[in-house]
């Protein structure tokens, strides 16, 4: 088992810009720690961001880092998180970054990498990188110094990209559409690949001024788009977040469609057509009862990770399955991509909708969610072992209350200094009321520091 990580969460190193480690100098160390762990001398590593002010003063410290210890670097521009996967690949890199802080306020930021293959990076090699942290930055020779290179096709091939993962000479021009970008990475590509496609797109929040990522917008705040597809008349609305790798959707009625339900959606039809190739869905300990009840009644299998989509990837590859995803809209299709990708995820739910001539409403028919209500509780500092024993003791008594009627998970991000509670049940009142109580428990227990 890999040792406790100092900087790396559950997705790459995040916090706020300009406190320890989200600073340059820090940043910097990181791009050289990182060159020396993973790559050779003159390997090539590629560098993609989303729209935040504070990303192009790290794309500096990253690009002064990677070439102190040899690396070529290319540099991507704006660009979303599963586009600097796709183009690790093809464009045979060492290594993939990406500077975002997702779904977060333009004020944290964060550095996550992809391998060669697409995928995040191990436990072990994270704590490898986090072992070079800990040594004084030695750059190489000077004839050894890395090369730098902007590609500016970047976003075009991703656009194309995302239209293959749809079969040949598919259309999607009889389908209106109200895309949220979140002033974020997708802000360019988005709309692109739904209108070449034949959709009639109407975009917002696609005017990134470096302070408005996911400001009021995006799939963490639907209700513009709420709006948007009301006012519009559109036929479905998309809602992806900062770095597009996750999406939220609204139908022609108004009603918001989370990450459970696309899965549900997505699983429904590719079983029906042997896509699954007999395998099964992979949630997480998040995703909803009713979710994990429609896809056993249809005969597919399901199984729960830890939160996060490192662990829903990595269920998927020891039980050798294809789909997996999170309520919060990361959804996983290794059929086509080898990350979470929001607009790869909603093109598979509108080729449906055009197939079928069917809205998301009749789509969902046979899925039931069971009621769900989740608090955040902000945290100064981590809790102690003695505030987890007695939250796990609460948390104890509460389940005995529900008994055969829900479930509880409290745990913390794994992105933001919170305590994360959710409480699952057949009643809505009384799931409510467990919520906030197990709430304001937490809530005490963080004033006892």
């Amino acid at each position: 088992m890999p040792g406790k990580r100092k900087y790396f969460g559950t997705d790459g190193v995040r916090g706020l810009v300009g406190r320890h480690p989200i600073t340059p100098d820090f940043v910097l160390k990181l791009g050289w720690a990182v060159g020396k762990a993973l790559a050779h001398s003159g390997a090539k590593i590629i560098i993609g961001k989303d729209t935040r002010r504070s990303s192009y003063m790290f794309e500096s410290a990253l690009e002064a880092g990677f070439t102190a210890a040899g690396m070529d670097v290319y540099l991507l521009g704006p660009m979303p998180t599963p586009g600097v996967a796709y183009l690790t690949r093809t464009l045979l890199a060492e290594l993939g970054v990406v500077i975002s802080a997702s779904h977060n306020p333009h004020y944290d930021n964060g550095i996550k990498f992809f391998s060669k293959d697409g995928t995040k990076l191990s436990d072990q090699t994270e704590m490898e990188i986090e072992r070079y942290l800990d040594m004084d930055i030695k750059v190489v020779e000077p004839h050894l110094i890395g090369k730098v290179k902007r590609l500016d096709d970047g976003p075009g091939r991703y656009v194309e990209f995302c239209k293959s993962t749809l079969p040949p000479f598919t259309k999607l021009n009889k389908l209106k559409i109200v895309v949220d970008c979140a002033n974020g990475a997708t802000y360019d590509v988005a709309p692109n690949v739904f209108r070449e496609l034949g959709a009639e797109v109407i975009a917002i929040h696609n005017h990134p001024d470096g302070l408005n990522i996911n400001m009021d917008c995006g799939s963490t705040h639907p209700d513009s788009l709420r709006q948007a597809v009301l006012g519009y008349g559109a036929d479905i609305g998309i809602a992806l977040d900062g770095d597009g790798d996750r999406i939220i959707m609204v139908d022609r009625e108004g009603v918001v469609i989370d990450g459970d339900q696309i899965l549900y959606i997505i699983a429904k039809d590719s079983h029906k057509k042997g896509r699954l190739n007999g395998g099964g869905v992979v949630g997480t300990q998040m995703s909803n009862l009713g979710l994990e009840l429609a896809l056993k009644r249809d005969g597919i299998p399901f199984a729960r990770s830890k939160v996060g989509d490192r662990y829903v990837m990595q269920m998927l590859r020891e039980k050798n399955w294809h789909l997996g995803g999170e309520s919060s809209g990361h959804i996983i299709w290794l059929n086509s991509t080898t990350t979470g990708d929001g607009i790869v995820s909603a093109l598979q739910v509108l080729q449906i909708m055009q197939e079928t001539g069917l809205y998301i409403k009749n789509l969902l028919e046979g899925l039931t969610l069971c009621p769900q209500v989740m608090i955040n509780v902000s945290l100064v500092e981590k809790l102690s072992e003695r505030h987890w024993t007695k939250i796990n003791n609460r948390v104890a008594e509460l389940e005995a209350e529900l008994a055969e009627r829900g479930r509880i998970l409290v745990r913390p991000s794994g992105t933001e200094p919170l305590i994360r509670i959710m409480v699952e049940g057949q009643d809505q009142a009384e799931t409510q009321k467990i919520c906030e109580d197990l709430a304001n428990f937490v809530k005490e227990l963080t004033h006892t520091f």
